[in-house]
């Protein structure tokens, strides 16, 4: 009889260390695991795509079937290998992005752009060719999952000078003349340097001198002054 008393024991223990880990909803009375909250990954999708000051990143990102409206093919220099999607951006973007170029111009200097639109499926393509060449790790540092690349709203693009337009975006773009001039002077068009240096943990990429982000002169001007990001300024 003890022997039984002890096994009983034992099962309510067990059933109650359970229950503390168990939720049951009463709705359906399916059995759901209380996970902590380092194992729930907290993405969201953005509502509001439409907005010039939407964050879209690696925690915020937009639905597959998101495409921007009004874009259009501004009148600037592409690179050699851009495709036609590729030269599409907003309306907006599209009418600073000549202001910019041309100030450029004024000052001796030949911008080119290598990428501004990029829908879902391309940037999907994009992801899991860059994870098959280099294993996930290293493709995250700068290649963007597909509904989390800025690309895909239209507000995004990315500029190099005219060796650049030759080959493939580097680094040391930043040390050049043009991406020199290009941190100094894109947010008087309306734009900043999305991924500037020393603001990784932020982010969530590596340095990135040649991809700027249209936010509208007033935001620009004041993240350039701050020295912040767009994910500081939405705290």
């Amino acid at each position: 009889m003890k022997k039984s008393a002890a096994v009983l024991l034992t099962i309510l223990v067990m059933l109650v260390s359970i229950g503390a880990l168990v939720q049951i909803s009463p709705d359906n009375m399916k059995i759901r695991l209380k996970l902590p909250e380092s194992f729930i990954k907290k993405e969201k999708t953005i509502k509001n795509p439409e907005d010039i000051m939407v964050l879209v990143n690696r925690r915020y990102k937009l639905s597959e079937d998101y495409k921007p409206k009004n874009m259009v093919i501004p009148k600037v220099k592409f690179s050699n290998n851009i495709t036609a999607e590729e030269k599409q951006m907003r309306k907006e973007t599209a009418d600073a992005i000549e202001e910019l170029f041309n100030a450029a111009k004024k000052n001796s200097m030949e911008l080119y752009v290598v990428s501004a639109y990029r829908s879902y499926e391309t940037q999907k393509g994009l992801y899991e060719e860059r994870v098959s060449q280099r294993g996930k790790k290293e493709a995250d540092k700068y290649v963007a999952e597909p509904g989390s690349s800025e690309h895909q709203t239209g507000l995004a693009v990315d500029v190099t000078n005219k060796l650049g337009s030759k080959g493939q975006l580097q680094q040391d773009f930043g040390q050049t003349k043009e991406g020199k001039w290009l941190k100094s002077n894109c947010h008087k068009y309306g734009f900043i340097i999305r991924y500037p240096y020393g603001k990784e943990k932020i982010t969530g990429y590596n340095y990135e001198p040649w991809h700027i982000r249209y936010v509208g002169k007033k935001t620009a001007e004041e993240i350039f002054e701050k020295d912040i990001v767009l994910e500081e300024m939405k705290k």
